[in-house]
């Protein structure tokens, strides 16, 4: 089953983003290798692709699972959780319709 990993960043994460981000991809990586990632990406705290100085604000993952349980490890083990770079962080069944 798809699951939506939905992240909510600290304030000023900009630095913890930095310091985080080369693991934090790898195991995106992993997911995509493994035919299981169905898009990743970060929410940019202003309307643009290249947010600058105003950085991001969370970031959202939609994966495939074996479980709810599996996909809460996932999220929980993520170097952004380990690094501070996330307040909160929603693990959600999902069901994709389209495209």
């Amino acid at each position: 089953m798809l699951y939506a990993i939905i992240s909510e960043d600290v304030a000023n994460s900009a630095d913890l983003r930095k310091g985080a981000r080369a693991d934090h991809l790898a195991r995106l990586h992993q997911l995509k290798d493994a035919g299981r990632l169905v898009l990743a990406g970060p929410h940019p705290a202003v309307d643009s692709n290249d947010p600058g100085a105003a950085g991001f604000t969370g970031s959202l993952v939609v994966a495939e699972f074996g479980s709810l349980n599996e996909a809460q490890a996932w999220a929980d083990a993520d170097p952004y959780v380990s690094a501070g770079v996330y307040a909160r962080v929603q693990v959600k069944p999902f069901k994709m319709v389209l495209p």
